[in-house]
């Protein structure tokens, strides 16, 4: 009964939310209303979208509240994080399809291995670094971006203006030293379904 009632509160602490304009945009998605190119619409089906995943995700198993992100943008949806085996990363991307209003879904979550904190604290300094230069870059809006490091590894989910602020995080990103790849998942505002007016 305590599991159920704690569950439940979860789901709904998960599942709340409200319309504003803070530093966690609409919904908590991370992207500010103001600055976003989508839609007021599109917003706010996508972060029904990324609730509803989280949601059932969490239904799935309690532990992939904290292993597993999602992202959803312009009904596209991105999970990264880390799972035990190979057959519930399967399990996630086939969840993920499942939601309605879903047109791709991209899964970069990893199996997970024995810890190295070398290794993460190496990804962290890598992430950090990253969001500074975007920050400090006048001509790139960093909170349309999300950023993830994962064995010096860089995955970039977000909404670029222009194709050069593309290019310009993509770039950035590649000059941070020690970086291996970049996998950037940068959508351009001229090339999402509704646009903002």
């Amino acid at each position: 009964m305590k599991n159920k009632f704690l569950l439940f509160f979860l789901l709904g602490f998960v599942l709340s939310g409200c319309v504003g304009v803070s530093s966690g945009g609409l919904f908590g998605t991370g992207v500010s209303v103001a600055l976003d190119p989508r839609s007021l619409g599109t917003q706010i089906d996508d972060s029904i979208m990324q609730k509803n995943l989280s949601a059932r995700m969490i239904l799935m198993d309690k532990k992939y509240i904290l292993s597993v992100k999602t992202k959803v943008l312009d009904g596209r949806i991105f999970l990264t994080g880390k799972v035990e085996n190979p057959e519930e990363k399967l399990k996630l991307t086939k969840l993920a399809w499942e939601t309605e209003g879903v047109r791709s879904v991209r899964n970069d979550v990893k199996i997970k291995e024995d810890f190295n904190f070398k290794q993460s604290a190496k990804d962290i300094l890598i992430t950090s670094q990253l969001r500074a230069v975007l920050i400090l870059d006048k001509n790139i809006k960093a909170s349309n971006y999300q950023i993830d490091t994962y064995k010096k590894k860089i995955y970039i989910y977000g909404i670029a203006i222009t194709p050069k602020e593309k290019d310009m995080v993509i770039k950035e990103a590649k000059l941070i030293l020690d970086v291996e790849n970049v996998i950037a998942s940068i959508l351009i505002a001229e090339d999402l379904r509704i646009q903002k007016n």
